[in-house]
Parts: C-alpha cells; sequence; structure tokens
C-alpha cells in the first residue's frame, strides 16, 4: 500500500461487501463509516478525523467493530481505532449566510433515505403489514396474493410497497414491477379512450407486470370502465400468479362504490393495516431523523414532539428538519421552545391544500364518462345533466362557494338554477341508496386527495 488513504479504500470496499450480504446497510454505511478521513497510520493506531464530536460518538458506539476488523484484515496485523474532532473555523466565510444555507440544503439532502426494509421504523401500529410485506418480497405471486394495506395517510404504505418493489428488484434484477396510482391508472384509461387510442397497448402495459402496484386504489371506485378494466388486469395477472399489492385509505368493504366483484378480489389475498404509530415508534422515527441530520436532540423534547405530533410520519420528520435549520443557521440548539415553534410552523405549513373547481370536476367527470367541458356546456344528454347536478352538490358540500358564483363557474348558469339542481340530489340520494354511496366516494376521495 502506497498510504492510509489506499487502506481505507480497501476498508471501504470490505464494508460494501458486508452491504451486499446484508450485514451492514447502505444508509449506515454512506452517513457514518464514508464521513471518515483517513489521517494517519501511527505503529498500530488508526487515526481518522470527522467533523463533529456527535459523528465521532455515533461511530465509535456503533462501528468501531466493522472498521477495525476490516483495518486488521487489510493491514495484517491488529489495529486500534481513534477519532479526532475537526476543529471550527472562525473564518468571516463560515459566517456568510448563504454558505451556511448551502450546508444545510446539502446536509437534508445527505438525510434522505431509500424507501427499503431497513429505514422502515417497525412498531405495534405496522408489524403485520411489515412482516406480511417482508414475505411478499421473499416469494412475490405465492404469498398473500393480492396484499391489500390500508390506513390513513402520512403512515409508511407507499414506503412499504416502495421497500417490496426494491426488495425484488434486489433479488430478481429482471422482474418487470409496475406501480401507478388509482388516479393515475384511470386517467390513463380515459385518455385512451377519449382520444380514440388503441387500448390494447394500455392492455400490455398492466398486463405484462410480473409485480403490479397501485397506491390510492379507492379512486378507481365509482368509476365503471376504469374497475371494468382493473378487473380484467386482476384476473389475468392473478391467475398466472403474479403479485399484486393494492394501498388505500380504508378497507375493501369501505369504499362504498367499488364493485362487488372487485371487492371480492380485494379479499382474497391479506389485508394488513397500519394505524397511528404509538409513542414509543413516534420517539424512534424522531431518533432516527436527527441521527441522519447529525442532530442531538433531547429526551425530553423528542418525547414533547412525539406527544404533539401523533397522526402523521412526515410532520415527525418536517419537525426535526427544523430544528436542524435553527440550529445550523442561527445557532439555537433544540430546545422546548424552539419545538413548540417548529410544530406550530408545522401544523399551520400542512393545512389541507384548497379544493380547486376544477379537481371538483375531473373527479365527477371521471366517474359519470364526461368531460369537465361538457358538464360547463349547454349539452343536455342524460349522463352530462346527472354530472352537472352532482358537480354543483359536491361543490357547494366541500367548498365555500356561493349557488351564484358556482352558476357562474358552470357555464354562466342563474344561482336558482344550481339550487334545484342540489335539492334534485338530496332527493336522489334518499331515494337511491346507491347513488348516495356513489357521491358520499366521490367527496371523500377529493377531501382525501
Amino acid at each position: 500500500m502506497k498510504s492510509f488513504v489506499e487502506v481505507f479504500d480497501k476498508v471501504q470496499e470490505y464494508c460494501e461487501e458486508k452491504i451486499e450480504r446484508g450485514e451492514l446497510t447502505d444508509v449506515a454505511y454512506r452517513l457514518w463509516i464514508k464521513s471518515l478521513k483517513p489521517l494517519k497510520l501511527d505503529g498500530n493506531v488508526a487515526c481518522f478525523t470527522v467533523p463533529s464530536e456527535f459523528q465521532a460518538n455515533i461511530i465509535t458506539k456503533n462501528y468501531t467493530g466493522i472498521i477495525t476488523e476490516a483495518l486488521s484484515g487489510v493491514l495484517g496485523f491488529d489495529v486500534e481505532m481513534k477519532i479526532i474532532t475537526e476543529e471550527a473555523s472562525d473564518t468571516d466565510e463560515e459566517d456568510d449566510p448563504n454558505i451556511k444555507r448551502m450546508e444545510l440544503e446539502e446536509s437534508f439532502s445527505n438525510a434522505e433515505y431509500d424507501y427499503t426494509f431497513d429505514t422502515f421504523i417497525v412498531g405495534r401500529s405496522n408489524e403485520f403489514a411489515y412482516a406480511a410485506c417482508t414475505a411478499v418480497a421473499k416469494n412475490p405471486g405465492s404469498t398473500y396474493n393480492p396484499l391489500f394495506i390500508h390506513g390513513p395517510s402520512g403512515l409508511g404504505k407507499t414506503h412499504l410497497m416502495t421497500a417490496v418493489s426494491n426488495e425484488i428488484k434486489k433479488l430478481r434484477p429482471n422482474t418487470n414491477i409496475i406501480y401507478v396510482t388509482g388516479e393515475s391508472f384511470t386517467n390513463e384509461l380515459i385518455n385512451a379512450i377519449q382520444q380514440k387510442k388503441d387500448t390494447s397497448q394500455f392492455h400490455q402495459k398492466y398486463r405484462s407486470a410480473d409485480v403490479l402496484l397501485i397506491d390510492d386504489v379507492q379512486f378507481i371506485a365509482g368509476k365503471e370502465s376504469t374497475q371494468e378494466e382493473f378487473f380484467h388486469t386482476f384476473n389475468e395477472l392473478h391467475k398466472v400468479g403474479k403479485q399484486i399489492i393494492l394501498t388505500s385509505d380504508r378497507p375493501p368493504k369501505d369504499i362504498k362504490t367499488l364493485e362487488d366483484r372487485i371487492r371480492t378480489r380485494f379479499e382474497w389475498g391479506l389485508i394488513a393495516d397500519i394505524s397511528i404509530p404509538d409513542f414509543e415508534t413516534r420517539v424512534a422515527i424522531i431518533r432516527r431523523k436527527a441521527e441522519l441530520l447529525n442532530l442531538i436532540i433531547p429526551d425530553d423534547v423528542a418525547e414533547y414532539i412525539a406527544n404533539k405530533l401523533k397522526t402523521n410520519i412526515r410532520q415527525l420528520e418536517g419537525c426535526v428538519k427544523k430544528l436542524k435549520a435553527s440550529k445550523h443557521l442561527v445557532g439555537t440548539p433544540p430546545s422546548m421552545a424552539q419545538a413548540q415553534n417548529a410544530i406550530r410552523e408545522i401544523l399551520s405549513d400542512e393545512q389541507p391544500a384548497p379544493i380547486t373547481f376544477e379537481r371538483i370536476l375531473s373527479e365527477v367527470g371521471n366517474v359519470y364518462g364526461v368531460t369537465a367541458e361538457d358538464i360547463c356546456s349547454k349539452k343536455r344528454s342524460a349522463q352530462i345533466s346527472v354530472a352537472r347536478k352532482v358537480s354543483s352538490y359536491v361543490l357547494k358540500e366541500v367548498t365555500e362557494m356561493s349557488y351564484k358564483s358556482i352558476g357562474m363557474e358552470l357555464g354562466a348558469r342563474d344561482h336558482s338554477t344550481i339550487i334545484y339542481y342540489c335539492e334534485e340530489v338530496d332527493k336522489m340520494m334518499s331515494k337511491d341508496p346507491h347513488a348516495k354511496e356513489m357521491i358520499e366516494d366521490i367527496i371523500s376521495n377529493i377531501r382525501n386527495s
């Protein structure tokens, strides 16, 4: 070896082999071991530098064994490890706010993690779904097919679905995996039909999948053409043993306008739910994100955040990022007051986005097989007329628009016409349970999208 740097290159190769064998996670390697800078070999003492005391403590506690084992293997004798913390510079350049912001953005990007099983925090609220997903990843098509995962937004359904995909790709690189949202699946089919394209290309895309992942499958409910297409796609894949994984914000029995023949197929395999994480899991998520950001959060502050943000993992991670920004930009260490401010900002930032007029017309139009332009036009076909009335009702239910404003948006119609439309839909819903369920599903999909 010409230098200690070359020795450390061999150590990194050793660690990469550990990753391939599943004995070390890629995240841990990139975040901690690669942060070491080889300084010198002093006798049998290998000296490294790292930027912070925090990093030094994490590496010493968790990774000394694997690094010294690799060093001994490369050098041929037992080696001790010494980590020296780099001295902080007091130059004016480092006080430049633009440089600090760039450093902060880099630290944020370095703290992003791949959606794998290794990066998923398992707790009582998700351990059943996690176990099901790991089983499916090992034997796709033969275990729990279909796998249906349901739970509120922001609790890890997409993480688990993507983890299955990543694990299958690692074990079977040639597997044809297709991921799509229920809404995208619907829109692709509608575009193909409306533009008079040959739908055989659409069929080929989805029916050639080895693994089909559909996120937010509840969006196909109430859409006859989409459900028809999905039904045949499901049957084609399932009968030849291809894996199907679906996620939804509710269990199949609660998707009111889902056709019975599709609902029963969802229930053929395994239904697993993900619920709100318990306190211990929330604290573990906070600590994981803080570790990735090289941030020390006092126990009382972490527990306070976990007690205040209970329903969404993204909010927990967002709060930790805000604490990191505060420490990096203004030098304020994580404190109870900083946590309170961050939580207030998170809850303010994450208010639902306003539901747009276009979004409502699109959802209603997809259900009734018409376009937004049809709904606003003067056309009077029975299907367009019903869609127009339902659009008026839904707009009144989920927005703060007045009857007059709704009328203006729906082709300059009088406010009395909109009142009449809403009354007609009320009567329809009271007489027709199926119509009631369909309209309630439309409203639910719009509010949850």
